[in-house]
């Protein structure tokens, strides 16, 4: 953007600045630290000029809101024409409970909803099984059956607000069911929107939540892209999830590679299903982490497009702009929250929150203060949703489309990480022999990605011990005080109640048409063909989660058998 003449100017006024300005200036005390770098420990310059960004050319690295390589944002008017969906993340105990707190979200202001499972639910497991015990509803909702999603959206109007579902190995039973609940409201399946996690290439890498093995588990996912291509629109079937690759300890340019190559990966298994990349790839999402380094964070959503744009058309030949746009979910890092002092919590959370927004999120979750030590209370909830909505309507963040664009630092960034994010997506792609499908299974097979992450986790938390990353009230500024707030828990009973549920469904359901529809899946399993219609004909009969999934992994195997782990 600047000529050979003004570069080779600012650059030799750089020079001056620093021998005749700024190094006089640091004999005399110094700077705080030997050297300045990211929560990912990727180091900064003191300053940035238009001779950091060069070889920058607008058109074809910026371009304009809503065009093509949509790094200022995949819409023309961003938060000018409506503000992202604050979807708060909500679920506990049983359906009746998360109902309440959805309908409180509602009332309080939130625009979307999201659902959070109890481990049973993730796993698969009922809550009568005996793993469950001492689990059911304490981390999320716990659902058996289509009668607790009958429960769960009472009073809501599931044509009309998009829900979010936190869930993966189970994920299509979850999605059967909000099919067949539609149905039987008489909501035809095109109105019904929102998204499911889906996600379980990142399970395998970084968050641990599996049954089956990776391919079979692969095949699932792509099942549910496919129905979802043919059936409901609206619906995202996958939201390929860095959030919890960041949570595990990566940095955040190992967050987007890794995100990104799990999504590439998705989107050659779908292709070689035979489907066209532009009947699925719009409704393909994102998840990502949102950290404390603002500007990094920022950087980093802004390269996450531009790459997606160019490998959606250079390597998979999408002609349509909806396949080529990155669309994504933020939720504030719960890795940073602390136990002590957990007000500060609230500061992180607004700062991280500013970054998705700078960055150009669709949507954003808001972690509540109190989420170190439990569930969050109603108090936290409705601090995190205010913080979002006091961003949204008065510290003019959403006035100004990409308002940090241009910035020589923002766009040096955003092409550092973009070249470095590329690395790791061109060695997982030799990996593969040039698929990039392979090449994730063989990193998930081989552990390149726990030793990656291993590494980059080993090293942050060397840094915060040494002092040299300073966790506020921590490793600096700590107390004794106790500073803990009121908590929410979950009563025990919880699990009685959810008990005394799934055995009257038991009582009440045709066992006949339970065993049919059982016998039916294995038959669709062992031939290899797509569960979803299956699955949404069991659910209605009301087979459990934890029948389908058993079916899932005596045709299929565990993971855990796979690995050796029993």
């Amino acid at each position: 953007m600047y000529d050979d003449e003004d570069l080779a100017s600012i650059r030799e006024a750089r020079d001056e600045w620093e021998s005749e300005t700024r190094d006089p200036f640091l004999e005399k005390g110094g700077e705080r630290k030997d050297r300045f770098a990211t929560v990912s420990n990727h180091e900064v310059d003191d300053l940035y000029t238009p001779a950091d960004v060069a070889d920058l050319d607008y058109e074809d690295d910026l371009g304009f809101p809503g065009e093509a390589p949509y790094t200022r944002g995949v819409y023309p008017t961003m938060f000018r024409g409506r503000t992202w969906t604050m979807r708060q993340f909500a679920g506990f105990g049983t359906a009746q409970e998360t109902n309440e707190r959805f309908h409180y979200l509602i009332e309080n202001g939130q625009t979307g909803l999201s659902t959070a499972f109890d481990m049973p639910s993730l796993m698969g497991k009922d809550s009568d099984d005996p793993l469950s015990d001492g689990e059911v509803g304490k981390e999320g909702v716990a659902v058996d059956t289509l009668r607790d999603m009958e429960i769960l959206f009472d009073g809501i109007d599931i044509g009309e607000v998009t829900t979010s579902f936190t869930i993966n190995p189970s994920a299509p039973v979850v999605f059967a069911m909000y099919v067949a609940l539609a149905d039987n409201r008489g909501v035809p399946r095109d109105q019904i929107g929102g998204t499911f996690q889906n996600d379980m290439l990142k399970e395998f890498i970084a968050q641990k939540e599996w049954v089956i093995p990776p391919e079979p588990s692969l095949k699932l996912v792509t099942d549910t892209v496919e129905f979802a291509a043919q059936e409901t629109p609206r619906i995202r079937p996958i939201s390929v999830s860095g959030y919890h690759i960041r949570e595990a300890g990566s940095t955040a340019i190992q967050e987007l590679a890794f995100t990104l190559a799990d999504g590439f990966a998705y989107v050659e298994d779908a292709v070689d299903r035979g489907l066209e990349v532009d009947d699925f790839a719009p409704q393909l999402s994102f998840f990502f982490n949102s950290h404390n380094s603002i500007f990094e964070e920022v950087a980093k959503f802004r390269a996450a497009r531009r790459i997606y744009h160019h490998v959606m058309s250079e390597w998979y030949d999408a002609e349509a702009e909806s396949s080529k746009q990155l669309k994504f979910h933020t939720q504030t890092a719960g890795q940073s929250l602390t136990a002590q002092q957990p007000l500060n919590n609230i500061v992180r959370v607004t700062i991280q929150a500013l970054a998705g927004v700078l960055g150009g999120t669709q949507s954003l979750h808001t972690n509540s203060f109190d989420e170190a030590l439990a569930l969050p209370s109603e108090e936290a909830v409705t601090v995190a949703l205010r913080t979002q909505q006091i961003i949204a309507e008065e510290s003019g963040a959403a006035d100004v489309i990409d308002p940090l664009g241009g910035s020589f630092m923002i766009e040096k960034l955003t092409d550092e990480i973009e070249a470095e994010a590329m690395a790791y997506i061109e060695e997982i792609r030799e990996m593969g022999d040039g698929s990039v499908r392979d090449g994730v299974l063989a990193g998930i097979d081989e552990g390149y990605y726990h030793k990656e992450i291993g590494e980059a986790s080993y090293e942050y938390q060397s840094r915060v011990e040494d002092g040299e990353e300073i966790v506020v009230g921590v490793n600096k500024y700590a107390t004794d005080d106790d500073t803990r707030p009121d908590l929410l828990h979950v009563e025990d009973a919880v699990q009685d109640r959810q008990l005394e549920r799934l055995a009257d469904v038991k009582d009440e359901r045709d066992d006949e048409a339970v065993e049919a529809a059982l016998d039916e899946l294995r038959e669709t399993v062992q031939n290899g063909e797509n569960v979803m219609p299956v699955l949404v004909d069991a659910v209605k009969a009301y087979v459990t989660m934890g029948e389908i999934m058993d079916v899932f992994a005596e045709e299929w195997g565990t993971y855990r058998e796979t690995i050796g782990v029993m």
